[in-house]
């Protein structure tokens, strides 16, 4: 058995891994992951600390056993400036790389500024060109997530924070022009949705910032909440002692990964005492199981990671 390591992946450089995607890179032959670099050990003015982020990659030759980071996403600056890139959404589609990527102009030590989601395409997830700054539901969206639907076309969930920090929806038909839906997840504020077909269901997971909500659906536009949430008790793992956060989910070989991050000093005691690097951030991977209709998660249980190529 492969056992993964915990954490998965640290960020070398700023050590504030978050927001993880994950990609097979077909050039390369390799799996690439790519995440929010927060610069962690930025001085505290604000929250300066989680803008200013590249995009960072790490990269497993080995099928997800060893990560070695790689730098960041070459491309993204389509205006001057020392910018902000969150969450990136990355997809392959017809010989092509599409990323969707949360944008904020500058480093702002406030929330008050305008954000958006910017369309980026690549042939080998390096370079990356600039298609657009896309027109959705307010000027306050972030956290993308695309899938395909059953006929064909294209939806993508994102926060809208102008209208209760809920999931919205837009369509498109070529993955370059989006049409907004309107709202569709709206029970509690949330983030980060990530969309995934397992186990005959298609699912989507929200980050509830205690713990991932999760809904279920048969068509991808009517999505039904499951009682429990996942990844909202503390693990035992290096890093993992924490909530889970902002996630990714890998259907690789039959088996369902899921990519989460963590702030590892983030526990009660240390936000009691203000104490420890609670800015830090880690990559972790877990397993996900369909149990009597409910998709679950045992963070501590070990599985057997090994991502597959032919599984594409």
């Amino acid at each position: 058995m492969n056992i993964a390591s915990a954490p998965l992946f640290r960020d070398p450089i700023h050590d504030g891994a978050a927001d993880p995607v994950i990609v097979y890179n077909h050039a390369e032959k390799s799996w690439w992951l790519f995440y929010t670099s927060r610069p962690a050990q930025m001085p505290e003015v604000g929250v300066s600390w989680v803008h200013g982020s590249d995009i960072g990659i790490a990269e497993s030759r080995d099928g997800g056993k060893r990560w070695l980071y790689r730098g960041t996403a070459e491309g993204l600056n389509f205006e001057r400036g020392r910018n902000t890139y969150w969450a990136p959404e990355v997809i392959y589609h017809d010989g092509l790389y599409h990323m969707y990527v949360s944008y904020v102009r500058g480093v702002p030590d406030d929330w008050g500024w305008e954000r958006h989601i910017l369309h980026y395409t690549s042939k080998n997830l390096w370079d990356w060109n600039f298609e657009s700054k896309l027109e959705l539901s307010s000027d306050k969206v972030i956290d993308a997530a695309v899938h395909r639907m059953p006929d064909g076309t294209w939806r993508m969930w994102y926060k809208d924070e102008k209208n209760g920090s809920h999931t919205w929806a837009a369509d498109s038909r070529d993955l370059y022009h989006w049409e907004v839906v309107g709202e569709v997840i709206s029970d509690c504020p949330h983030e980060g949705a990530n969309v995934f077909y397992f186990e005959g269901s298609y699912w989507m997971i929200t980050d509830e910032w205690r713990g991932l909500g999760v809904y279920r659906s048969n068509d991808l536009k009517s999505w039904t909440k499951q009682d429990s949430r996942i990844l909202e008790r503390p693990g035992k793992r290096t890093d993992d002692g924490v909530i889970g956060g902002h996630a990714d989910v890998l259907v690789s070989g039959g088996r369902a990964y899921i990519f989460y991050f963590t702030h590892p000093e983030r526990t009660e005691e240390n936000k009691r005492l203000n104490a420890g690097n609670q800015r830090r951030s880690s990559i972790q991977v877990a397993n996900l199981k369909v149990e009597n209709g409910c998709l679950c998660c045992d963070r501590d249980a070990d599985f057997d990671f090994v991502l597959e190529s032919e599984a594409l």
